[in-house]
């Protein structure tokens, strides 16, 4: 794909590439933004939980390897929503023989200041299960060259039942981290802090009240209260710890949230980066920010506005600093809505993941519906 072609995802001065899909129907909007559009429908292979854009407009995907029908977890789309495996079809082909190598299950990516593609794997063969021992790890990819440049391995801050999800990068000058969350396959969530330029990593918060999924919560999607659901007929509730995050435009605090919770909490990325504190130190200066309701993905611009998945509701929040939160979109079509990506001409991209129609919500069958909408819209900021 030329850059030419990549830069017609992004729309503004570069051109704005029309997608269209039969059935969608138009957005709401709150006033104070744009128009939600509908800027792709990709054509993923299975759930792409999570996407983020380059500079030039290049898009990604990230499918989660739930099981053994995603037959690659990252992907570049395409203008006409194809979504080709990325760096190559060998690279998403997983081998525990090779497993500091090979992707395995990447459930998010970002591009960070400096152009460089970050990849979070979980090292999961599955939606469940020990993570492949050495699989767990950040890889950066040189979009320029498409190369993979370098491997962080995240082994020793993994443990038995991890469910590595989203991640942060901040490279601006004078820093090089990453945030990364873990939701736990039994709700026990953590953060965990990465040096980049050491490679050290440290689990913090580990089943914390602030990144433990919280028992009985209800959460309901499409009409449905969201279970696990087996074809026999048994169901069991929703585990889910530690989920979305966000940086502050400063870097100094990280916003995070539980899947299965509806509270908002913050943190000092310095105390999660100092090797000399203790955990029990950190769980002292964490703010509950209070209720904004059931999401995925978070994002913060450069306002420090938090911007909300609201799940629920097929819909986009945004909480304000001084703890005001408005629905500023929905959309009937915002099945899951998932991942955010803030680029730096201030538009807000967003994945409709459709995650509650996957078979373990659904007596094992697959309730899914490619293409996999991709939406965007004008906010007056940019990125955090």
């Amino acid at each position: 794909m030329t850059s030419i072609g990549r830069r017609h995802l992004l729309g503004g001065a570069a051109g704005l590439f029309t997608a269209s899909l039969t059935g969608f129907r138009s957005a709401l909007a709150e006033p104070g933004t744009g128009p939600l559009e509908l800027i792709v429908a990709a054509q993923a292979p299975t759930t792409p939980t999570g996407l983020t854009l380059a500079p030039d407009g290049r898009m990604f995907l990230f499918m989660p390897r739930f099981d053994d029908r995603t037959v690659f977890t990252v992907g570049e789309v395409f203008p006409d929503g194809r979504v080709v495996p990325y760096p190559s079809e060998a690279a998403n082909r997983p081998d525990p023989a090779k497993a500091g190598e090979r992707l395995f299950h990447v459930p998010n990516g970002v591009v960070d200041v400096r152009g460089r593609l970050w990849l979070l794997d979980a090292g999961l063969m599955a939606s469940s299960g020990t993570p492949v021992p050495g699989a767990a790890k950040l890889v950066c990819i040189d979009l320029a060259t498409d190369a993979i440049t370098r491997t962080i391995p995240l082994q020793d801050v993994v443990t038995e039942t991890s469910s590595l999800n989203d991640l942060r990068v901040d490279a601006r000058p004078g820093r090089e981290v990453a945030y990364i969350t873990d939701q736990g396959q039994d709700g026990a969530g953590a953060l965990i802090a990465v040096d980049l330029a050491s490679g050290r990593a440290l689990r913090r918060l580990s089943d914390h009240a602030s990144t433990r999924s919280v028992e009985g919560t209800l959460k309901i999607v499409e009409g449905r209260v969201l279970l696990k659901r087996k074809a026999d007929g048994t169901t069991s509730p929703i585990q889910g710890g530690a989920n979305g995050i966000a940086l502050s435009p400063d870097g100094a605090r990280l916003y995070y949230t539980p899947l299965m919770s509806r509270r908002l909490y913050a943190v000092e990325t310095a105390a999660l980066l100092d090797p000399a504190r203790d955990d029990a130190s950190v769980a002292e200066i964490v703010r509950d920010l209070g209720e904004k309701g059931l999401t995925g993905g978070l994002a913060a611009d450069s306002r420090d506005r938090v911007y909300l998945s609201l799940q629920e509701f097929g819909a986009i929040g945004r909480r304000d600093p001084d703890g005001r939160i408005e629905v500023i979109a929905r959309d009937p079509n915002l099945v899951w809505p998932d991942t955010f990506w803030i680029t730096a001409d201030g538009w807000l991209y967003l994945s409709a993941a459709q995650a509650n129609r996957r078979p373990e919500h659904n007596k094992g069958v697959d309730r899914q519906q490619p293409p996999y909408a991709i939406f965007r819209m004008k906010i007056d900021a940019g990125p955090a």
